[in-house]
Formats: structure tokens, sequence, C-alpha cells
């Protein structure tokens, strides 16, 4: 009895440590994407370069964030997931410290890239590590932790580093996160390790195109302002991703183990809320980008406080998404996901044509809170359970796709129409006219997703119909094979 008592105490120890290891490392990733909106301008004040330049430490990372993180958890499942989980963060610590210390553009935008690739790896190699030790209750209990720690590191982000930069410079914003994850990595003995016996070969292939097409059209959108669209880089980057991104559909049709199986996008139960969540992260990854750099030079706020009154937009992610699972005895999700795309519509119309931002802020993150708290499992719900990584995936990658596009493309416009300062009479007025063209983007994915839920109850109700019944028309408790 005691050794059996001494083996459930180290069990549970070891579960505990995987818990608060995974959401330690998983805090990292979402804040050194929102902190470092914080610092660009002085970043790009203390390096001498360009705002061009110094938009890549955002777009360098979000682009590999999210053209990684199919083939991490793909590597996780067949090497290891404790061990990507480890290499993760342990890449993503070290181009942290190199961030931090980095003396010119060029090194520090490097680092940023590569640093996404561990955060991809982090994330995929923490959810599958988390996956393995939980189950029933506890697996649903812990990845609302996950999530909720996402949104933390979203929400605190450019607040505590404002407040790092303002006791110890824009270099501590990527330091301290680089130190903790070093940290971390000293109790990894204490995680599970688990694989899968997978026969099939990886979609190298498909993995290469995808990720090189998503960088190509980056770099057009990112350096067109800067070095004109004619260009040479410029239009070189764009035929690169006009013959990838079919090449990558012509691949993954082709391959028996595809990266990405693109029928899962004929199905109106995924590709709704998946356009929902583009629409949404479209207004969300740009603002919590560029809102910080907005408030400190139109309304001479200190880093601290325009991080601080950013909170209004990421704040209610801590609390809404429990209320919505709440309320979805009386209000279903289809219906809160509509609310959530016009509400955000309507907060960034808002925004726009008003000079006070609370109201705006607040109704905008509450929509994104909503929204947040629900496309997720309506997406991977939508499948079946045997496909349920791949939607998961599917949907992480079209999120994260979605989101660096956007902040890439309203980073380009305030740039543009800023000369690159993100200063400057015309600040405001680059910011609104993003801020329209994104509530249009809003409600024109409200109308064409209403409409997708509303062929996705046509169907269910001509299935039902379909339904054999006895001789009393009534249908039967269960239809099985005969």
């Amino acid at each position: 009895m005691r050794d059996k008592a001494l083996v459930w105490e180290a069990s549970h120890r070891n579960r505990v440590a995987t818990v608060i290891v995974s959401l330690i490392a998983l805090f990292l990733i979402p804040f050194t994407l929102s902190g470092a909106s914080v610092a660009l301008t002085r970043i790009t004040a203390d390096l001498h370069t360009t705002l061009a330049a110094t938009q890549w430490i955002v777009n360098g990372y979000c682009a590999t964030f999210a053209g990684f993180m199919l083939v991490t958890g793909s590597l996780a499942d067949r090497y290891g997931r404790r061990r990507m989980f480890l290499a993760g963060v342990a890449l993503f610590s070290i181009c942290a410290l190199v961030s931090a210390l980095a003396t010119n553009i060029v090194l520090l935008d490097l680092a940023r890239v590569v640093a996404g690739i561990g955060a991809a790896a982090t994330v995929t190699g923490a959810s599958a590590v988390l996956a393995q030790a939980f189950t029933g209750a506890a697996r649903t209990r812990i990845f609302g932790l996950f999530g909720a720690t996402i949104g933390l590191g979203l929400a605190f982000g450019p607040s505590m580093a404002g407040l790092l930069m303002g006791s110890f410079g824009w270099r501590s914003a990527f330091g301290l996160p680089g130190v903790i994850g070093l940290i971390t990595l000293a109790f990894f003995r204490l995680l599970p390790e688990s694989r899968h016996a997978v026969t099939a070969t990886m979609d190298w292939a498909g993995t290469a195109a995808f990720t090189s097409a998503l960088m190509a059209l980056i770099l057009v959108v990112v350096e067109g302002p800067e070095l004109g669209w004619t260009s040479p880089l410029v239009l070189i980057a764009l035929l690169g991703s006009l013959v990838l991104f079919p090449l990558f559909i012509r691949i993954e049709r082709r391959v028996s183990d595809p990266m990405l199986d693109l029928r899962l996008l004929t199905s109106p139960r995924f590709l709704g809320p998946s356009i929902a969540m583009v629409a949404i992260v479209a207004v969300f990854g740009p603002l919590v980008v560029y809102l910080p750099s907005y408030f400190m030079a139109t309304q001479a706020l200190t880093a601290a406080r325009a991080g601080a009154l950013v909170l209004l937009l990421t704040g209610p992610m801590l609390v809404v998404p429990i209320l919505c699972g709440m309320v979805t005895h009386w209000v279903n999700p289809s219906t809160q996901v509509l609310a959530s795309l016009v509400m955000v519509g309507a907060g960034a119309a808002w925004f726009a044509g008003t000079d006070r931002y609370i109201g705006p802020l607040l109704l905008m993150g509450i929509g994104i809170a909503i929204a947040t708290g629900l496309l997720d499992g309506m997406a991977v719900g939508s499948m079946p359970a045997e496909q349920a990584g791949m939607a998961s995936g599917l949907f992480n990658t079209i999120k994260l796709t979605g989101e660096t596009l956007a902040i890439a493309i309203v980073g380009s416009v305030l740039s543009a129409r800023t000369s690159g300062t993100l200063a400057g009479a015309e600040y405001p007025a680059a910011m609104d006219l993003s801020l329209w063209v994104l509530s249009a983007l809003c409600m024109g994915a409200a109308l064409l997703v209403a409409a997708l839920f509303r062929t996705q109850r046509r169907k269910r109700g001509a299935k039902a119909r379909d339904v054999p019944t006895d001789e009393k028309g009534q249908a039967p408790l269960y239809v099985g094979k005969t």
C-alpha cells in the first residue's frame, strides 16, 4: 500500500509539474507578440532603421508561427511530444535572448523569425503533452486553462512590456521571457513522454510550399510600400507566392497523407467558424500590435499607460469566454458568433468615428472574447473524431495566417500614410481608414457566416427527415445497421 501511495504521489506531482511548466511556457508565446508591439517605435529609433524593417519583428514571428504549426505537431507525434516541447521552449528562449542582445535590425528580425518556429513547437508540444497527461473532465479543465493562459499573455503583454521598457528599456521585453523560458527547462524531466507509431511519411513538400508561399506573400505586403511595388524583390516574392500557393494545393490533393486535408473547407460547419475567426483576428491582431504606438503618438501617453489602455480591448478575454459557456443553454453558439462579429465591426467603426476610445475598445474586446471562447470548439467539433486533430491544426493555421496577413497589411497602410514614422498628423487618418475597412470586413463576414450556418441547419433538417419511422410515424430511438 505504501508503494502504491508513493507511486500515486509521484504521478500526481509530475502532473502538477506538467501543468505549471506548460502554462508558464505558453504564457511567454503571446507575451512576446503583444509585448513587442509597445517597443516598435523605440527599436526603430535605437537601431536607426526603418519601420518596414522593424515590422518584421512581429510579421516574421507570426509567419513562421503559422507556417510551422502543423509540421511541429506531426513531428511531435513521430519523435516525442515532450521532446518537441523541450526543443520549442529552448529555441524560443535562445532566440529571445539573442533579440535582447541584438545590435542591428537584421539580427533582431532573424532571431524573431526563428523564434516563431520555437513558438509553434512549444504550443503544439504543450497541447500534445497535456492531452496525454489528462483525460475526461480533467482534460477539459486543463485546456480551459490552456486557452486562458494564451489570453492572459495577449491581454497583459502590452502593459507588462510597457512597465519593463519604462524601467529597463525595450531589450527587457525580450530578455525576461528568454530567461524564464530557460529556467523552465530544468523541470522538463518531470514531464511524461509519448509518441505514436506513425508509418506515413511526412508531407515535406506541402509544408515547404505553404511556408514559403506565406513568407513570400508577407514580404510583398510589408516591403511593397517601402521598396516600391515594382521593386525586383517585391515582384519576385509576388511571383513566388502566386506559384507556390497553387503548387501547395496540387501537392495536398495528390499526396496520401497531406499536411492539410482541403476537403475540410467544403464543410459549412467548419468553414463558417473559420471565416468568422479570420475576420475577428484581422481586427484583433493589428490593434494589439499598433494601438500602443498609436496612443503613445497621438495621446502623448507613456508606454506603460498605453499598454494599460489596451487592456480594455484584451481584458474581456479573461471573463467573457466563461460566461459564454454558461449561457449556451439559452443562446446557441451560432447566434453568439454572429453577435460577436457585429460587435467587433460596430466597435471598429465607432473607434474610427470618435475621439473617445473606452467604449469602442470595450465593445470590440467583448466581441472578440465571445468568438475566442467559442470558435475553436465549434470548428474542431464540426468534424468526426478521427479528423479532430487535423481540423484543429487547419483551424489554427487559418487563424494564424489571417492574423499575420492582417498585421502586415494594416502595418503597410499605416507606414505608407505616415511616411514610415507611425507619427504625425496623418496617423489618426490612417488608423481610421484601416478600421473602416476592418469594420466592413466583419459585417460582410457576419452575412456570409449566417448564410453558412443556415445551410448547415437545412442539411441537418434534411437528414432528420430522412430518418426512417415506425408505423405510427415516429422515429426510433436508434437506427443501426441491419
